[in-house]
Formats: structure tokens, C-alpha cells, sequence
């Protein structure tokens, strides 16, 4: 597992909504059972409105998503298949909105 990288999401409940799941959990952390994760929820689903920097625009697959950076959770790593892409050329992006959101800058 890598930094970055997006799962589909397993939730039969909101995967309509949230159909990704971008793992943002260091690496290092490996030996751990879970793993953190920010979902992507389709930008149509929220009419297009977003928290300028906290859930920025994320293009994914030919759709754009936003990055729901306050519905921050923690996943068991069993519940994660294989990868179905990476966002990490979105790493300024994605750390600056995590900054903000624990930091508030």
C-alpha cells in the first residue's frame, strides 16, 4: 500500500456518493490493521459548492471529485483491494488540505 493511492470504496451504503477512498497514511505506519483514509465524493453530489482549500477539486478517471478532507476516517486494511489508481502528483494538494484542517492554515 502506498501513499496516495485510491480504493474503490467498499461501502454499499456510500459508494454511490463516495465511490473512492484515497489512503493517506505515511508509509511507514505499515504494521498497522487500518489504514487512514479521505473519501472522494463526486463533485455533482454537493452541486458543485466546495470549502476552498479544506475539500479541494480532484480530477480522478475522466470525473471530478472533491477531496472530503472532514470525513477523515480509518479503515481496516482487509477492507482495501487493489489500488485503482494514485493521487500523489495531488500531494501539495491533499497535505494542504489536511494542514488546514488540523492547523486552520
Amino acid at each position: 500500500m502506498a501513499q496516495f493511492d485510491v480504493y474503490a470504496n467498499p461501502s454499499s451504503h456510500s459508494k454511490a456518493h463516495y465511490p473512492y477512498l484515497v489512503d493517506i497514511q505515511s508509509a511507514v505506519l505499515t504494521d498497522l490493521v487500518t489504514r487512514i483514509v479521505i473519501p472522494l465524493g463526486r463533485t455533482s453530489a454537493f452541486g458543485g459548492e466546495s470549502m476552498k482549500g479544506l475539500t479541494p477539486h480532484i480530477s480522478f478517471e475522466g470525473e471530478q471529485f472533491l477531496l472530503l478532507t472532514p470525513q477523515i476516517a480509518s479503515i481496516p486494511v482487509k477492507h482495501l483491494k487493489n489500488p485503482v489508481g494514485t493521487l500523489a502528483h495531488f500531494r501539495e494538494r491533499i497535505v494542504a488540505a489536511l494542514d488546514l484542517a488540523i492547523t486552520g492554515i
